[in-house]
């Protein structure tokens, strides 16, 4: 078994290969600020304040969160095609007037069911006859 110092170099090594793939910066090597024994400080960018966060966690959490982000061997990111794509960002917004405006519209009144024809019984004049269908002779 390897010394905790020792082991930070491997750990290291595969961070620099998974990192250019999941959602640090651009240059992910200047996002790793320092491995240590057992924890790895890095720095983000938070979403909702657009600002530089500097965070440590255990080395593990840290692989989990990264991890998190790699996809399986042969499977691609669906944002990549389709109206998912970033160059699609125009029909996006075209679609989303159309869909906005249509929520706006009044709807046509309804057409009422088709109602059947009653008849008067040939036997008592009782009108509770319908006609269902009209059977034609071979």
């Amino acid at each position: 078994m390897t010394s905790p110092s020792n082991s930070s170099k491997p750990t290291l090594c595969v961070l620099s290969l998974l990192t250019p793939r999941v959602p640090l910066s651009s240059t992910p090597d200047k996002d790793i600020i320092d491995i240590s024994d057992h924890q790895v400080t890095f720095r983000y960018t938070d979403s909702q304040t657009n600002q530089s966060v500097t965070r440590s966690l255990p080395t593990n959490q840290f692989l989990i969160l990264i991890l998190q982000h790699v996809l399986p061997k042969g499977l691609q990111r669906v944002r990549d095609y389709g109206l998912l794509h970033g160059s699609a960002k125009r029909k996006r917004h075209r679609i989303q007037r159309l869909l906005f405006h249509m929520a706006h519209q009044t709807l046509p009144a309804e057409a009422t069911p088709a109602q059947h024809t009653t008849r008067c019984c040939p036997t008592c004049g009782e009108r509770l006859m319908v006609c269902v269908g009209v059977i034609r002779p071979r």
